[in-house]
């Protein structure tokens, strides 16, 4: 804990939390207040606050503890009778952007491999941004939330299972049965033995459980940490842990007075806390390359990101049983992104310097450019993703036809 980390901590949190309340004064969720922080304080625009290995592991206990929470908010029985069309959601939600990512990085001469990691990049939906921003808006506990988290979860697995299965090729430049059968066992091994685990074992660990010297609290971060560490083993990203583990604690399974509790101090800690840094470290990322090329091809891929979304995911929902105007919820709900993708980016980023020297490949997996795209994209979706889902949630509120979450939103008090 040093000095300059005290004051960028101070810096984050006063200035997140000043234009926070002034965007929710304005009608708007605080979450924009607190990405136009990082904005301001950071490279962006003042450089007061440097980004700092301090700085991203708090941003991403930030995204620990908020999933958790997400997942107390969410009836699991809710994500299982809804899992048909989810799953429909994801798989469009998938398909399309990577897709029309593909062949925006090959119109404008990616390799590939480019083509393939930047359209994996573009399919990813951020289930903490997700959350978050349905958190927000009060309706994470309604049918048309519950299908969006659903259809977010797939979609991560999907796009993380996607990036082990490239990296692999672009290692050893073919593609093994054997390899792809190994991920989707340890895939299917993770989510078996922590459903078995919260099915069976979780309700005898809480049964007597009491908060006396907050051990709620210490029972709750254990489940979540290890939950964490075993999905980080099976090739997924620790949020899938953290979020399945907030699956399991579970009202209906501890003293009410405890579970209440659990849930206090882990909203606490994540949105009074953690969540703040954690949005405003996403714009630290931020990197414009100001010629007419780069500018060109953000603008095409951030728009082929953000149709995909909305057509890909949709569209499922609307051949299902849906109307359109809850299809279009869903669409734009999965257009979240800010977290999963930069992780991806990152990651093939990393892979791709050690293969180029190693000698293994001659072209890089992703440029420079491709990444900055990339972040900007993430970027700038995420300032969209709260308003235009606000604006399709309201529009699906006709009087003739009164939904659910418009009540909800109506009905709850201001956050």
């Amino acid at each position: 804990m040093t000095h300059q980390l005290i004051v960028s901590i101070l810096l984050i949190l006063t200035v997140a939390w000043g234009l926070g309340y002034l965007f929710s004064r304005l009608g708007l969720p605080a979450m924009l207040g607190q990405l136009l922080a990082g904005v301001v304080l950071g490279p962006p625009l003042l450089g007061l606050v440097a980004p700092t290995a301090e700085l991203a592991l708090l941003a991403e206990f930030g995204v620990f503890f908020a999933m958790f929470y997400a997942g107390m908010e969410m009836d699991p029985k809710e994500l299982v009778e809804h899992l048909r069309i989810s799953l429909a959601a994801a798989l469009g939600g998938f398909i399309l952007p990577f897709a029309l990512g593909f062949l925006t990085v090959r119109m404008f001469g990616g390799t590939v491999f480019q083509c393939l990691f930047v359209g994996m990049a573009i399919s990813v939906t951020a289930l903490p941004v997700q959350s978050i921003i349905l958190k927000s808006m009060r309706i994470n506990r309604t049918e048309i939330g519950h299908i969006v988290i659903g259809a977010t979860v797939a979609n991560d697995v999907l796009a993380l299972i996607g990036l082990s299965v490239l990296l692999g090729l672009a290692r050893t430049g073919t593609l093994a049965a054997a390899d792809l059968l190994v991920i989707l066992l340890k895939n299917a091994a993770f989510f078996g033995f922590t459903i078995a685990i919260g099915q069976f074992v979780m309700p005898r660990l809480t049964k007597g459980l009491t908060d006396e010297s907050a051990k709620g609290f210490t029972f709750a971060m254990t489940a979540a940490l290890a939950l964490a560490y075993l999905a980080e083993l099976a090739g997924l990203h620790l949020i899938m842990g953290a979020f399945l583990a907030g699956q399991f604690v579970r009202r209906e399974i501890m003293d009410e007075k405890v579970y209440e509790a659990i849930a206090d101090r882990f909203y606490g800690i994540a949105y009074g806390f953690l969540v703040p840094i954690f949005f405003a470290s996403l714009a630290f990322h931020l990197d414009i390359i100001w010629t007419w090329n780069f500018v060109f091809f953000t603008l095409v891929l951030t728009a082929m990101a953000i149709i995909g979304k909305i057509v890909g995911a949709g569209l499922p929902v609307k051949l299902l049983r849906y109307g359109r105007r809850e299809a279009a919820v869903v669409g734009f709900g999965m257009n979240a992104r800010g977290a999963v993708e930069l992780v991806i980016a990152t990651v093939v980023l990393q892979a791709s310097h050690e293969l180029t020297a190693a000698g293994v490949i001659a072209q890089p997996l992703m440029t420079r450019d491709q990444f900055s795209a990339i972040v900007l994209m993430a970027f700038i979706s995420t300032m969209m993703a709260p308003l235009t889902l606000k604006w399709a949630v309201m529009r699906a509120c006709r009087p003739d036809e009164k939904a659910d979450f418009c009540q909800l939103m109506e009905d709850a008090p201001p956050s």
